[in-house]
């Protein structure tokens, strides 16, 4: 501060109060008078640095930066800006660079990586030749323009395209779910899960105030166990079964379980699921007799989602509740997960947490057309 010392004259004391008082200019402009008012030491009452920084809310650099450039080249020179270095020509992506930007994202990445990056397409442009250097930022926002994110890529279960069989068991599911209730009729749906289970080697801390909850990297691996998820959406009502494997002897105990103990005044469930090589009638004749595998059957109406159409077992929907509930943690053993997945399914059961089915035929053929073949009169 003893360097760099502030003396305004009278004219240029009036012309910064002027300046302060209407204050039509910019922000910077009269932050950096008030500074040099304050640090005058023409007027009696010089402030420290520390103080005008208290009081204008500006940092000692500003203030030392401000007293330089009053010194060295005077009040206009302190109060705007300094001149700007100039900056390189911004590159545009547009035309036929923006064509080859868009193809490149969407292609497969090098080879030992695992999608496009900004940096990579960027570095890809320079050395095909199409520009000399480009910034990341200008990619990025090319990419913006045109709605692409190469680095995401979602897991999502893909239906064929124009395939009669995918649509008949599709249009089958759908007119099962729309069906109103029926005790007599009920529509049940079957899927599996599997959960892989891992021990503490340390105790877990309990979150408190300030600090959530944490656990030790390290764990143990337990095995897996399974999950056999039966629901009666419009009910409200779902069992799951903790297996340690998945055989056909599981599936055909959960089917001798719907008709004998869940639903044993029904003349016969309507049972949605999926192409699972276990799901099928065979399952019950391998565990029981022919007598009751053949009584069994009968009084079940099975009715299989198509091949890569899982969205529409509302069972699979149960299972992404519980997930997310219930399993979303580590859990060392098969006990203790049924443990736990009882105490969901009854908090649920009590609850009768239905999934409305709201997708109708109509729907699906104005939304799925492309799925439709296409039939020329």
């Amino acid at each position: 501060m003893d360097k760099y010392r502030v003396t305004l004259t009278e004219e240029e004391r009036a012309e910064l109060q002027h300046l302060v008082s209407t204050g039509k200019a910019a922000a910077r402009k009269l932050a950096h008078a008030r500074i040099l008012l304050l640090a005058d030491t023409r007027a009696g009452q010089e402030h420290s640095d520390e103080r005008i920084a208290d009081a204008l809310g500006v940092s000692l650099r500003t203030i030392a930066r401000v007293r330089q450039r009053f010194v060295i080249d005077g009040v206009q020179a302190a109060i705007s800006r300094g001149p700007q270095p100039p900056r390189p020509d911004k590159i545009k992506i547009k035309g036929d660079i923006e064509q080859r930007l868009v193809r490149l994202a969407c292609s497969d990445p090098p080879q030992g990586r695992c999608h496009w990056t900004p940096q990579l397409l960027a570095d890809e442009l320079v050395v095909l030749g199409l520009a000399e250097s480009i910034s990341t930022e200008t990619v990025r926002q090319a990419l913006k323009k045109n709605d692409i994110k190469p680095w995401i890529v979602e897991t999502r279960c893909i239906p064929p395209e124009a395939d009669a069989e995918y649509v008949w068991r599709m249009e089958d599911v759908i007119q099962v779910h729309l069906r109103p209730y029926d005790p007599r009729f009920p529509v049940a749906c079957f899927d599996e899960a599997c959960k892989q289970l891992f021990g503490e080697v340390r105790p877990p801390r309990r979150c408190r105030s300030g600090r959530p909850a944490q656990v030790d990297y390290e764990y143990e691996r337990e095995g897996v166990c399974h999950q056999l998820m039966m629901c009666e959406p419009l009910r409200g009502w779902r069992h799951v079964k903790v297996t340690g494997r998945r055989t056909r002897r599981d599936y055909a105990g959960c089917i001798r379980d719907l008709v004998e103990v869940h639903y044993p005044r029904a003349e016969k469930v309507l049972l949605v699921q999926d192409n699972l090589n276990t799901h099928d009638g065979a399952s019950p004749y391998e565990a029981f007799s022919p007598e009751v595998a053949r009584r069994l059957l009968d009084r079940i109406e099975f009715h299989y989602t198509p091949k890569h159409g899982s969205w529409l077992n509302m069972a699979e929907t149960e299972i992404s509740v519980m997930n997310q509930q219930c399993l979303d943690r580590r859990l060392e053993s098969p006990a203790k997960l049924a443990a736990e997945v009882a105490a969901w399914e009854h908090r649920r059961n009590v609850r009768r947490a239905r999934i409305h089915w709201t997708f109708t035929l109509a729907a699906a053929r104005r939304k799925l057309r492309k799925l439709y073949p296409s039939i020329e009169d």
